[in-house]
Formats: structure tokens, sequence, C-alpha cells
């Protein structure tokens, strides 16, 4: 791991950084690059925007790690309030959330009840909630509440990690589930001994992930989502998909709001399904240095923006 890169996760594990930081005019600034907004208005309007682009949305409201059930069943509350706005637009949109949000620190039983709310909802809209993978400690757990969830919810799916070396033994565990799978490469700062160090290695093994899991959508036993603007890969996997018949409307690709909207667009011209995650929300300081650390280079941004008043 880059020192950069650790310097970044780092930060966005620090609470005075957290606190301090999003006062700044050129940090809230340089954010706008990756989320259109705070508020679930902001986060509509964008999605109204790349519905005319035939290019669907995943809605996140940023915040993790809830410390009451007042705060959980609030949030609860909110992704419901979701699915209702974007039902009453009739927005090609649907939601991810983490269970640390809903209170998976606090009683699993109870996050259960109210995810099975959420997924419910969504259901009744034919619409979907993905659920976000934290970082490694809580990868048992939450693998083993989507197995759950998934028995009585078919419209849920759960988002795995290239960087992890155990994830290739969890994408065997869940195929009994006909899984719906995103796969993103991994932002949170983990030890050598579970994840891979190297960029290079952890896009070998997203590369090998999806060689694991092409014949699965050939079959119709998993659906997935291959979550990243690598163009490397990105051509890697269509290749791939070739081989096996898959068409170009088959394979599905998410990305960012924000990163390479060029990339974005000649990809769903090519007749792939591309969805773009759309965060929003007040707790994005945390969230906004995972990106940065994903790609370093987007420093420049910030750099630029303390020159502009």
């Amino acid at each position: 791991m880059s020192v950069l890169r650790a310097m970044l996760l780092w930060g966005s594990r620090n609470k005075w950084m957290c606190n301090r930081f999003p006062r700044y005019a050129f940090v809230r600034r340089a954010v706008r690059k990756f989320m259109p907004g705070e508020t679930l208005a902001d986060a509509l309007q964008a999605a109204r925007n790349f519905s005319g682009q035939n290019i669907s949305v995943v809605l996140t409201h940023l915040g993790e790690n809830i410390s009451t059930a007042a705060e959980a069943d609030a949030v609860t509350a909110h992704y419901l309030d979701v699915l209702e706005e974007v039902h009453a637009r009739d927005l090609p949109a649907t939601i991810s959330l983490k269970l640390t949000q809903l209170g998976f620190d606090l009683s699993e039983e109870e996050t259960c009840k109210r995810f099975s709310k959420i997924a419910d909802r969504a259901g009744s809209y034919n619409n979907f909630v993905w659920i976000d993978m934290e970082d490694s400690s809580y990868a048992d757990r939450t693998i083993k509440f989507y197995k759950r969830i998934k028995s009585e919810f078919s419209n849920t799916g759960l988002c795995l990690q290239a960087y992890l070396y155990r994830t290739a033994g969890d994408i065997d565990e869940l195929m009994e589930n006909m899984p719906n799978l995103r796969i993103v490469k991994g932002a949170y700062k983990e030890s050598d001994s579970v994840a891979f160090p190297k960029r290079t290695q952890v896009d070998a093994n997203y590369f090998h992930l999806a060689r694991m899991l092409l014949p699965a959508m050939k079959d119709g036993k998993a659906r997935v989502i291959f979550a990243t603007h690598d163009k490397i890969l990105l051509e890697q996997i269509i290749l791939a998909a070739q081989g096996f018949e898959l068409s170009a409307e088959s394979l599905e690709f998410n990305m960012l709001f924000g990163i390479k909207p060029s990339l974005q667009s000649r990809m769903a011209q090519r007749g792939h399904r591309v969805g773009i995650l759309i965060s929003y929300g007040s707790a994005w300081f945390p969230w906004y240095m995972r990106r940065l650390a994903e790609r370093p280079a987007n420093l420049w941004f910030v750099v630029k923006n303390l020159f502009r008043r």
C-alpha cells in the first residue's frame, strides 16, 4: 500500500479530521466532483438527469456505525422515503445501504427487521436493495446476514471486495443462494494479512473473480455487476464474456458519480447496462477520503480548489 493511500485511509477514520475538515469551503468545493449535493433532492435531480442517457442510478445515504436504535430507525425511515420518492418520480434508481446504518453493531435481529421493512417496500415497487460490504471485520456476519435475507427477499444483493483474499471462497459459498453480487475493488484500510497489498494483485484477483462468475451469469445462476472505472479491466471482462457468448446487454457495470463520465456514456452506448452510484448526505468526509485513496491522483482536484474563490 502506498504511503499516500495509507495516509488518506487513516484520515477517513480520524475523528478530528471528520469533524473539522468539512467546515472548510475548499474541501466542500472539491467534494462536489464526487457527489451532486448533501440532500436527497440533490440526488434525485441527478438521477433524473441520468435517466435521459439510458443510465440507471444507485442511491446511497452516507453514514455508518450509528450508535443508537433511534438513529437506526431514522435511517430506515429515510430509505423508505427514498423508495417512495423514486417510485413517485418513476426513476430508474435502486438503493444501497450499510448494515451498520441499521444498527448492525447493536442488534442483528433488529437490523434484520429494519432491513426487511426496506426490502419489502422495495419489492412492492419492483425495486432492489443492495448491501454494501464494510471493512473485513464485518465480512462473515454480513455474508451470513445476506444468505438469511436472500432466502426471503430475492430483490436483494451484496457487494464483495476484490482486494480481500477470502472473496473467491465467499463466492463459492454464496452460489447455492443464486446471489446478486456487485464486485468492487475495496476501499478500506486493511492489513496485508487479509487483503492484497498491491494494486496489480487486486486487479488480477478482480479479473479472476469475474472469470469465476461469468459461467454462473451465462447459466442464470447469478446476477453480477462489475463496479470499476478501470478501462483495462472493463475490456478484459467484456472480451472474456464474449467467450461465454454473453450479450452486451447482459453485462452490468457500476461507476461512481463524477468519475470518468465519458466512459460511462460510452459503455451505455455500446449496449451495456450502466448504473451510477450517487452518494449524498452530510456524513461524507470518511467516504470522500476513501474515494481519494482509491485514486490518489484525484488529490489534484483538491489542490486546484485551494486557489479557487
